[in-house]
């Protein structure tokens, strides 16, 4: 049996899956490249983010009914292994990396701004607490506590920066401008235009954090054609809160950090443009809203992204599998792998590493080199009957992984070419 028609508050309730993995999705790298990008350029580069977030979306949403509807009870994994063999072993080791980078910088910046929040220790210190608090959060089976963590993150990272981008009065012209104006600006800033517009797709369109979404969907116990329109519509609800929150977080760089000539390179830099304009309570709000979608992303990744190594793992080392179930967790490398993503990257957080924001904008446009691979590849597999049936990619699903494909390719060659 499938869901039963529910009331409008009811289904909201039902959602999940869309929240936990937008808010793993965001991170630092939407933060970041949003703050950049609008602090560098004001609206200019407007179009690039809604690209990325309808790339997104798409994206996800076609793994998401994949893990839904596939005729094969496949995972999304399972379904690449389909496609080629040599799939598990890229995303598997690409996952892993990934999993360690983006941790990195989110536990570094996590404990930045508990030490300003409490104004007391070292960074490096609070850094340490986040990773040994996560420790007692991840590991476990607890998909419903993480759920509901999550769901309050949304919540008052929603208000926060929402708040924050009413007060900054907004220009809607420029932001209608920028979004359909398709223009390219010259490099100003830290960082180059192109070097922004590649960390900016890696962070939206282009995470291996996207992989999460149809592994949460399994968790939540959706399975079947009957649960195709309600898993839609989660992760439409999750697009359009990180819709709000990126467009809150350009909104702040484009009408706070720009007119006051602050140029992004730290956590720091996006709050003391704030604190000038609100006094403390702006640093506090911001470091609340910075935190929760950071911490949200600690606890995302390590719960979520040993699940898909280990699916690799599975699909590589079959015996594995037969040997320890279907349940990800009841493999003893599970714990191994998720202490590594979680434990690993505090030596980044180490006095004298590379800083948060450069961090975030070099991690988030490496992710960004693997997008045409894993749009090819998705591409393939959600164009097969013999998989989906009648519930295969349409029309507009297809034209957007391709000129996903096309627009990653072009703007990584143009950073390429910048460097020579």
């Amino acid at each position: 049996m499938g869901p039963q028609k529910k009331g409008f508050l009811s289904t909201l309730r039902e959602f999940g899956p869309g929240i936990i993995a937008v808010l793993s999705m965001m991170g630092a790298g939407d933060l970041v490249t949003s703050s950049v990008s609008g602090s560098n350029y004001g609206y200019n580069l407007m179009w690039l983010l809604a690209a990325s977030l309808i790339i997104r979306f798409v994206i996800v949403n076609v793994m998401g009914r994949y893990q839904v509807c596939n005729l094969k009870g496949q995972s999304i994994l399972e379904g690449y292994n389909d496609v080629s063999k040599y799939f598990p072993w890229f995303l598997g080791i690409a996952i892993l990396i990934s999993g360690h980078l983006l941790n990195a910088y989110m536990i570094k910046g996590a404990g930045q701004a508990l030490a300003w929040i409490f104004n007391f220790g070292s960074p490096f210190l609070w850094s340490v607490i986040v990773v040994l608090v996560s420790l007692f959060v991840i590991g476990r089976d607890v998909y419903n506590t993480i759920e509901k963590i999550m769901k309050i993150f949304l919540g008052l990272l929603t208000i926060a920066l929402l708040g924050l981008a009413v007060y900054a009065l907004p220009d809607v012209g420029g932001i209608i401008k920028g979004t359909i104006g398709f223009s390219v600006p010259d490099n100003t800033g830290a960082f180059g235009v192109f070097a922004v517009a590649l960390s900016l797709i890696g962070a939206v369109a282009g995470s291996m954090a996207n992989f999460l979404y149809p592994y949460y969907v399994r968790e939540k116990g959706w399975n079947g054609p009957f649960y195709k329109k309600l898993q839609r519509n989660d992760l439409l609800f999750g697009i359009s809160a990180a819709i709000v929150i990126n467009l809150a977080i350009w909104i702040v760089g484009a009408e706070i950090l720009r007119p006051n000539g602050i140029e992004v390179n730290s956590l720091e830099d996006i709050s003391r443009a704030l604190s000038n304009q609100l006094g403390y309570l702006g640093g506090i709000v911001f470091y609340l809203g910075a935190f929760g979608i950071l911490y949200s992303s600690v606890i995302g990744f390590a719960n979520g992204f040993p699940k898909v190594i280990i699916d690799c793992l599975h699909i590589v080392k079959k015996e594995r599998r037969e040997k320890f179930g279907e349940k990800f967790e009841d493999d003893p490398l599970f714990k191994w792998v998720s202490l590594f993503i979680l434990v690993s990257p505090i030596i980044w957080s180490v006095p004298g590493m590379p800083g948060f924001v450069a961090m975030a904008v070099f991690v988030t446009g490496l992710q960004a080199v693997t997008v045409p691979l894993v749009a090819i590849g998705l591409l393939i597999l959600a164009n097969k009957s013999s998989h989906l049936g009648k519930h295969k990619a349409n029309v507009v699903e297809n034209i957007v992984l391709v000129l996903t494909t096309v627009l990653t390719i072009w703007v990584t060659i143009q950073v390429v070419v910048g460097w020579f």
